[in-house]
């Protein structure tokens, strides 16, 4: 079956398979967060990004390969609830944004810039800092050298809008400023999104309502 990105929390992932790389979608916990397992296929390295909740299903997910690092994509604590069981379990490396780093309570080994590099086997996620749901929130892309970019955005950008600024309008102008220049100036409109929360879009599909957040100040 064709990727979707559609998951219910309790049910079954949702694989995308790509040339290189395999990205799986599962949905864990009262808040329906979103975690999702990179899997390198030249290696068979994985890299988790948000341990959101529910450790026994996101390493029964990990399976018996191991994992190599969690990215945590920022602060909020349904983003790291099963972080420091998955830990334990794994000895994964830890990442996160710098500036979210000390509000998450399982120390960060790798403390994560603007433009970093995180790899997963032979594949390579550049980190991109959003200023504004949170001081140190971090999307992630990965390039892919045989299709499109695909981009893990946490709660920075979802189908419909900018993640939550809790009506900061300086936080709220920040982010917008950060999604637009370092991701919709750099990144083509067949760019898949894994948002933190929800359905999957692309930036072609955003693209269009961007002047719309802008005016509505959300």
């Amino acid at each position: 079956m064709a990727y979707t990105g559609d998951v219910t929390v309790g049910g079954p992932a949702d694989v995308h398979e790509l040339a290189h790389l395999v990205i799986s979608k599962i949905a864990v916990g009262p808040m329906e967060n979103n975690a999702y397992l990179l899997r390198c296929r030249a290696t068979g390295e994985q890299l988790l990004v948000d341990a959101a909740n529910d450790a026994p299903a996101l390493l029964t997910l990990v399976g018996a390969d191991g994992l190599a690092g969690v990215v945590t994509t920022h602060r909020h604590g349904d983003h790291w609830q099963a972080l420091a069981a998955v830990v334990e379990a794994t000895d994964a490396t830890t990442y996160a944004g710098r500036h979210d780093a000390e509000g998450i309570p399982v120390p960060t080994r790798v403390p994560v810039d603007d433009g970093d590099r995180i790899t997963v086997g032979r594949c390579a996620l550049t980190a991109r800092h959003l200023v504004g749901h949170t001081p140190g929130s971090i999307a992630l892309v990965y390039d892919d050298p045989d299709g499109h970019p695909h981009l893990l955005t946490g709660d920075c950008l979802f189908p419909g809008g900018v993640g939550n600024t809790r009506g900061d309008a300086a936080a709220f102008a920040s982010l917008l400023h950060d999604v637009e220049t370092k991701l919709f100036a750099e990144l083509p409109d067949e760019t898949w999104v894994y948002p933190g929360h929800g359905a999957d879009t692309t930036l072609g599909a955003e693209r269009p309502q961007l002047a719309e957040w802008r005016a509505r100040g959300w």
